[in-house]
């Protein structure tokens, strides 16, 4: 068959690890075959991040915001061990934190629900989408290990000169200090994106913090959501029959798990970054999950919401048979494809997207999928638990069939 056309290339961003070898043999097998695929590649591998003093990062930041997409593979986060393990010359940021700094915008994580896998909360019978705060927070905090007795403050100085000064704590021995950030407008963005994105699925919205223990940094998020919602939202709420509410983020998880699913949950960034791993392996596996940020002037980033699969890299690098799951990793494909196909007026190359998609439901539906899901099976084929290319060149054989 003639390859789909593409006119914008999309930002590619490669990663680290096992979701790397995946990355690899998802292109060669589901895409390249059909699609005449452009984009322009960066890549976020930890040792390039080290050549490149992680400007690499930022370069692949700004290229999302110029073409106004892209798709990223799963990227190591550093620790002391991989400091060692990859001999860096430092613990390098999340490569996440510096993009959505970048971008601003949320994430919104949905789960990929399929036939014959049920939700361990046995009473969800609906997605729950996470919609996350992509910007500041401790993700972008300053942090200091205080090795002897002092006075800790926290100091604002105004561009006037005024400064204001309010004393944290005394230590009187060793300890740790953090000092994070946020700021009106993005939480504003945040929190109209959530408003639209529950008016475009017409779904409940929920919002939660904990403004009883911080009055002013939680609340404030608190403040600006109740605003926008009265000027902006409320009408348009009521007209729906859908409905907007805060509460704390103790009651907000005892909420979820008496719910039946089939709304929005709004987090801040640390707290969606939690609630999302839990809500997506509550729905069967950190590898079915849908993950896209989205920023304030228009541009997406489609991603997978889990890591590396670190265990399994070092089984393949020791030439072992590995069975990862690479579902999320193809929806951040067919999201980011899909996108480019809208943006662009290519309803052919979103038309694959859709059937990719598809594809890989429907060869999980026969009972081929990857050991992480086989234990979860409930259909009625009989599981038939396979190694991690096998289940893309099954996926590919059905999506040839769908085209």
């Amino acid at each position: 068959m003639e390859k789909i056309p593409m006119t914008t290339p999309l930002a590619e961003l490669d990663g680290d690890e096992m979701t790397r070898i995946l990355w690899k043999e998802i292109k060669e097998e589901l895409l390249e075959p059909f699609v005449d695929l452009h984009t322009e590649y960066y890549d976020l591998g930890l040792p390039h991040r080290e050549e490149t003093g992680d400007q690499v990062t930022v370069d692949a930041a700004n290229a999302i915001k110029k073409y106004g997409v892209g798709v990223k593979c799963a990227t190591i986060t550093p620790n002391a061990q991989r400091v060692e393990e990859y001999k860096l010359s430092q613990m390098w940021k999340s490569p996440n934190g510096t993009i959505r700094a970048i971008l601003d915008g949320t994430v919104f994580r949905a789960p990929i629900m399929v036939e014959g896998i049920s939700p361990v909360v046995k009473n969800w019978e609906k997605p729950i989408t996470i919609a996350r705060h992509a910007y500041g927070d401790v993700y972008k905090a300053a942090e200091l290990r205080v090795t002897q007795p002092g006075t800790a403050e926290l100091v604002f100085t105004s561009d006037s000169g005024e400064e204001t000064r309010r004393e944290i704590f005394r230590f009187t021995g060793p300890g740790v200090l953090q000092g994070q950030y946020n700021k009106d407008d993005s939480i504003t963005s945040f929190a109209r994106a959530c408003f639209q994105y529950a008016v475009d699925t017409k779904q409940d919205l929920w919002f939660s913090t904990k403004d009883t223990i911080s009055k002013q940094y939680d609340h404030t998020f608190k403040d600006i959501f109740a605003e926008l919602y009265e000027k902006e939202y409320r009408e348009k709420f009521e007209a729906l029959g859908i409905q907007y509410f805060y509460t704390l983020i103790d009651d907000a998880v005892a909420r979820v798990i008496r719910s039946r699913g089939g709304f929005i949950w709004a987090c801040k960034n640390y707290d969606g970054d939690v609630m999302s791993d839990m809500v997506s392996t509550a729905f069967g596996s950190l590898a079915m999950m849908t993950s896209v940020l989205v920023s304030p002037d228009g541009c997406f980033e489609y991603e997978a919401a889990h890591g590396t699969v670190t265990r399994h890299y070092y089984k393949y690098l020791k030439g072992e048979e590995t069975s990862t799951n690479s579902v999320a990793t193809i929806f951040a494909w067919t999201g980011a494809l899909g996108k480019r196909g809208e943006l662009d007026g290519l309803p052919e190359l979103s038309r694959f997207a859709r059937l990719l998609e598809q594809a890989t439901l429907d060869t999980i539906r026969a009972g081929v999928m990857t050991k992480d899901l086989a234990g979860l099976w409930e259909g009625a084929a009989p599981a038939r638990a396979v190694n991690s290319l096998d289940f893309i060149r099954a996926v590919r054989a059905k999506l040839e069939e769908l085209l």
